[in-house]
């Protein structure tokens, strides 16, 4: 509010005097003493400027967290808990799209069998599998 002022003060001053055209050396000093104070103000300004950029960062941040990285660590912990609990027997569907049987589980990788054929076994990472189905305990 004050920097308002003494700029409006600074305008109504400029506007009373009227030019001299010897005294051009003096309104140039005038100026720039004029913009010096303009400078100084507005570092005060700036600081509270400053802090509302650093206020918008942390909103934007807090926003990302939230909206992108949070439900991705969620989405990756329901993933390992899927196959933390895969067991021979279970009906997987992998990332291709391909349905198939869990025949033998190491540590990374499985053998899953696919279709009728019994010969189709095919050795796939763990993360290729897309969802799981449990076996039926009949």
């Amino acid at each position: 509010m004050n920097c308002v002022l003494y700029f409006v003060s600074l305008l109504e001053a400029q506007k009373e005097r009227t030019p001299d055209p010897g005294s051009r050396g003096i309104e140039i000093g005038g100026n720039i003493m004029g913009i010096l104070l303009t400078a100084e103000a507005g570092a005060g300004a700036a600081a509270g400027s400053g802090i509302v950029m650093v206020v918008y960062l942390v909103l934007i941040f807090g926003f990302l967290y939230f909206f992108m990285i949070r439900p991705q660590k969620k989405e990756q912990k329901k993933m390992a808990a899927m196959l933390s609990t895969l067991a021979v027997g279970d009906c997987v569907l992998t990332n291709s799209g391909f349905y198939g049987i869990v025949i033998d589980i190491t540590d990374d990788t499985v053998i899953v069998e696919f279709g009728n054929n019994k010969n189709c076994r095919i050795p796939m990472q763990k993360a290729a599998i897309a969802q799981v189905e449990k076996a039926d305990a009949e």
